[in-house]
């Protein structure tokens, strides 16, 4: 308890906390942009 205390309150816990988020969301970019389904769709032939 101590530790999200310090974490939420102090000046470097709450660099630390943007930090995390920051890097949590840019992986969850990453994730979504390199698995998306962006090929535009085959043509069939005839």
């Amino acid at each position: 308890m101590q530790l999200l205390k310090q974490l939420f309150t102090t000046e470097v816990g709450l660099f630390s906390a943007i930090g995390i988020g920051f890097m949590l969301c840019m992986g969850g970019f990453f994730v979504w942009l390199f698995t998306r389904n962006d090929a535009p769709p085959a043509q069939q032939k005839r």
